[in-house]
């Protein structure tokens, strides 16, 4: 592969602010996907999760739990690291718009109501990150660092 454009997608903003939008959404993404991979903190697994697909359209539901699960799961554990931190928030990006207008839009805006707000939440920092990259402490910013 090209040294610049691996240099492209390791180099990341010196920013401290950008581990406090990394680690809680890491977190939380990491999370969710854990609950459609593996049926962890309650969730359904890729059975459960791919029949709920199924029932709101998203066919094939297997596949597209697995994709979903996939995306938030790996996402989320590259983010919390920092590493490749551009790629994994713009895959966790386009996973929260599917989410917004698959599920929550035709509730509104609030949480309380099943609606789309912490969707959008996540929607927004993915899209700082993707714009920023990992910041200075994150694997990102060591890789730039040698390839520098």
């Amino acid at each position: 592969m090209n040294k610049q454009l691996l240099k492209n997608i390791f180099t990341t903003n010196n920013s401290i602010a950008n581990i406090m939008l990394r680690i809680p959404v890491g977190i939380i993404l990491t999370a969710h996907g854990s609950q459609k991979l593996f049926a962890w903190f309650g969730g359904y697994g890729l059975e459960g999760t791919g029949q709920w697909m199924e029932s709101i359209g998203l066919a094939p539901g297997f596949l597209i739990a697995l994709l979903a699960g996939s995306a938030e799961f790996f996402g989320g554990i590259a983010l919390l690291l920092g590493f490749l931190t551009r790629p994994a928030a713009i895959v966790s990006a386009f996973t929260m718009i599917i989410a917004i207008f698959s599920v929550h839009f035709s509730n509104g805006l609030f949480m309380s109501n099943n609606g789309y707000e912490f969707a959008l939440t996540l929607l927004a920092v993915n899209v700082a990150l993707a714009i920023q990259g990992g910041g200075k402490y994150s694997v990102d910013s060591a890789i730039a660092n040698k390839l520098s």
